[in-house]
Order: structure tokens, then sequence, then C-alpha cells
């Protein structure tokens, strides 16, 4: 078992999964992901959340080892989505005098996920509500839609801890040698990012709490320089920019649209162009190039016509981007067709159903390969972006 000092008061019972595959049965994460469980100890004991049912041996045995022989008063439950609560049965039948915290969404989703009587066991809270734990007092925050309507957050007021849920999270174990801020971003954009707007609201709220540390369920808890990462939180749930630099989008078939785009790559960079990222939809991460999306203040979208349509990676990407609330940035486009193209009046359409797009026209066509004319039109392309 790691480390469990977080404070004095405030241990760490959550544990690394490095055999994962996808997260969510979709992202992408090559260095696993950590399902993080904290228990308070003070007069009376409160489990902070629990785990994800892949590692329930494990943090069953890290809960005992911190109790030390001690029964939990109280199982706090902030978020119901199972990597989170998928043990709250077991841990619930294992100390059968615990009580469960949580407001009255949690426990009207409970039955949906477990069977076993509640009658008697709940304490139902509401926003603002405190619990006194003896020289710890939580205190509870309701965070609808972040990103489930039953989410919340507590803060214990002696030690300005926030249990932030899935706020503030990132992908990647715990011993994961990594920086924080791209899978961070990555994980918010792809989890969090359609709702913007409910992450402002609880942004507003920790506005008015003295937050010292901040304790996600995912990824490492933060102690220094909190400005910085409530700094980025406040720029993703914006759906600002979050730097200049350009995202090169592009679905291919038989590489002709690859290799164009390359070479715009190239000539981008050759006229002062900075931060230029290409993406292989059919190929490389699609959360990655989300991710990018969101980071950067410009991108071009390059695609092939596919059965009169877009090429499905394209279409995928932006479906993505469109759930997510895609805004705010200008956009190019590419399109190709050896004898039809429509690649472009698709992705023109998908683009006019985003908020505040600006399409950078005219639209560049390339039929099948790129020759001198098409490469002097992506070069002109060029200019128009970077004016």
């Amino acid at each position: 078992m790691k480390d469990t000092t977080v404070t004095q008061s405030i241990l760490y019972v959550g544990c690394d999964d490095h055999d994962i595959d996808l997260f969510e049965s979709q992202y992408h994460v090559p260095k696993g992901v950590s399902y993080n469980s904290y228990i308070i100890m003070d007069e009376k004991i409160a489990i902070m959340d629990t785990t994800d049912p892949r590692v329930t041996e494990e943090w069953l045995k890290n809960v005992e080892t911190v109790l030390g022989g001690r029964k939990p008063d109280y199982l706090v439950i902030d978020h119901m989505e199972p990597d989170h609560a998928g043990n709250i049965q077991k841990i619930a039948e294992k100390y059968p005098d615990m009580q469960l915290v949580s407001n009255a969404k949690v426990f009207q989703m409970l039955p949906q996920f477990f069977d076993f009587d509640l009658t008697g066991r709940t304490v139902t809270i509401k926003e603002g509500d405190t619990l006194s734990l003896g020289s710890h007092t939580l205190q509870f925050f309701m965070a609808p839609m972040v990103h489930w309507p039953e989410a919340m957050v507590t803060y214990e007021q002696s030690e300005k801890v926030l249990f932030s849920a899935d706020g503030f999270g990132k992908f990647g174990a715990l011993d994961a040698d990594e920086e924080w801020t791209d899978e961070a971003r990555r994980y918010f954009i792809n989890i969090v990012g359609k709702y913007g707007a409910q992450v402002q609201a609880l942004l507003k709220k920790a506005a008015t709490l003295d937050i010292a540390m901040i304790c996600p369920l995912h990824g490492p808890i933060l102690k220094e320089n909190l400005g910085y990462y409530i700094g980025k939180y406040l720029t993703w749930s914006s759906y600002e920019p979050e730097e200049e630099g350009i995202v090169v989008a592009c679905a291919s078939i038989h590489g002709n649209t690859r290799r164009a785009m390359l070479k715009f790559v190239d000539i981008l960079k050759e006229k002062g162009a900075k931060n230029v990222v290409f993406f292989d939809l059919a190929r490389d991460d699609m959360a990655e190039a989300i991710s990018c999306a969101y980071r950067y203040s410009r991108m071009v979208l390059a695609s092939v016509t596919y059965d009169a349509s877009l090429f499905p990676a394209m279409e995928d990407f932006l479906y993505h981007l469109k759930i997510k609330n895609f805004q705010n940035r200008k956009v190019a486009i590419v399109e190709n067709g050896s004898w039809a193209p429509m690649a472009g009046k698709h992705m023109r359409a998908c683009l006019d159903s985003m908020k505040n797009i600006e399409i950078i026209d005219p639209v560049v066509t390339i039929k099948s390969a790129a020759g001198e004319k098409e490469m002097e039109a992506l070069a002109e392309l060029a200019d128009r972006i970077l004016a």
C-alpha cells in the first residue's frame, strides 16, 4: 500500500489501475488511472467515496489497514458513477452500522445500482449543510451535471480541503511520471467538456471557500499553486482558447489528403506559425485531437469525400466537438473528392450548428491528389489563417 498521508487526519485509501485499457470504454489510458478514496479520522470516522469494482479487494484491504480496528461512522457519496461508487454495497455490508451521507438524488439513484436495505442508514444533506466529525466539519455543495445530476463536492472546514469529486481529475495512475496539464485537459474536455456552464457555477461556489488542498477522485492531490489549476478550469469551462495555435485535423483514405496536409503544415511553419499540431483522425487518439482543438485558437479540417458525405473519422471528430460544446474558434476547410467533392459542404453544415465559429473562406478543394495549383491555394489559405 502506498503512502496514505494526505494530512495527519486525512488518509488516502485509493488504488491505481494499470490494467485498464479504455476508461469509460472509449478513452485510451496508457498510464492507467487512479480511483481515489479517502478516510477522515476523528471522533467519528468518514470514508470519502469508494472505488471501481476492478480494485475491490485492494481497496477494502486499504480501508481496513487505515482504520486499524476502528469502524467508520459515515460513508460520504459525492458521485454515483461506478468508478467511484462501485463498492458502496460491499462497504455497507461490511460495516452495517455505518451511515451513508449524500443528497436526495444520490439516494434515488442507489437502488438502480445496488440491492440492499437503506432503511435507517441514510443521512440526506442539502446545499450548504454541515456534518461534524469532532474537530473536522464537512460542508456540502451541490454540483449538478458536473458531470452527473447527483454530483456534489465536500469541503472540510478545519483543514481547508476540497473533496472535488470528478473535478480537477486527470487520466494516469498516481505513479505516472507526467505533467498534470495535458492529461487533465484531455480528461476534462472529454468527460466534463459539455457542461462548461455548470463547471463555472461550481467554481463560483469554490471561490467563496478558503481552499488549501484539492482531493479529486482521479489523479494527484493538489497542494500547491492552486490558482494555476483553477485558472485552467476557468479557461476550459469558458470554451476560450488556452493559447494561440493551429490544429490540422485530417481524414484521408489512400493518403493523398494526408500528404497534402502534411505539406500544408510545413507551409504554416515556414510562414511563422507556432504550435501547429497535426492529427490523422483515422489513426491518432481521438480524445487527444478533441483536447487539442479546445487548447488552440484555430483549426483546419481536411477530409476526403466518402459516400457523398464525410469520411467516418472526420464525422466522428465533428460529432464529439459538437456534443462537447466546441465554440469560439476560427476554422478553415479543405475537401477532397475525385469526382464529386462534398466533404466541404458537410463540414460547413456541422460547423454552422456550433456557436461562434468563424469559417475562413473559401474552401480549398483537392481532386484526388494536390498538384501545383492546389498547393498554391493552400499557401493562400495559410495566409488567411495567420492573418
